[in-house]
């Protein structure tokens, strides 16, 4: 779930971070794919990490 809402929230941060510095539409889906794919990857590995240390369990009780 955090890899998702990390992609979608980089997705708008990229297209704001480019309507704010006056690009047209090729610029904003650029800008917003750029940071989409930057902040899903960070989340995968904050997730990956976050597992790893035992923070959540894998595999739900019992």
């Amino acid at each position: 779930m955090l890899p998702i809402a990390a992609t979608i929230f980089g997705f708008a941060l990229g297209w704001i971070r480019a309507a704010r510095r006056g690009g047209g539409t090729a610029d904003r889906w650029q800008y917003a794919i750029g940071h989409a794919l930057g902040f899903g990857l960070l989340g995968f590995l904050l997730a990956i990490v976050i597992v790893w240390i035992g923070l959540f369990a894998e595999g739900g009780a019992g």
